[in-house]
């Protein structure tokens, strides 16, 4: 199966643009799994609301903070989604999805407009919490 990247259709809709690409629906779609949707225009969402909306579709689902690397070596697997710590480049922080040994980026060329997703090799920070489905 061909997998297309997700692209966020809004400032802070990464995690929804990765959970649409894990369940393999459009980021509206996706969207409407929220609880509060006017969340992805304001502050984003936690892995804990990630979760619940993979968990309510039917995956078993988990989140973690990455703290060892026993934890850490899950974020190579695919549908992965991980969040990449605050920096100077991602103020906010930034979901990605592993799949087939590559990131599925929902916004590959921040803070740049149009907004375009994609996929790449290297994760652009250091992964701090995964969300695991399986």
């Amino acid at each position: 199966m061909t997998k297309f990247s997700v692209k966020q259709e809004d400032k802070m809709g990464c995690s929804v643009a990765c959970t649409a690409f894990v369940l393999n629906i459009s980021y509206n779609e996706s969207l409407k799994l929220f609880k509060n949707p006017l969340s992805a225009k304001t502050n984003g969402f936690y892995c804990r609301e990630i979760a619940q909306v993979l968990k309510k579709s039917g995956l078993k689902t988990e989140y973690k903070y990455i703290k060892t690397s026993t934890i850490r070596k899950f974020i190579y697997n695919d549908f992965s989604i991980v969040f990449i710590k605050r920096c100077k480049r991602y103020p906010a922080g930034h979901y990605l999805v592993r799949y087939k040994n590559l990131w599925m980026d929902p916004w590959i060329n921040f803070p740049k407009k149009p907004i375009q997703s994609g996929f790449r090799k290297r994760l652009p920070g250091k992964a701090v919490y995964i969300i695991r489905s399986g």
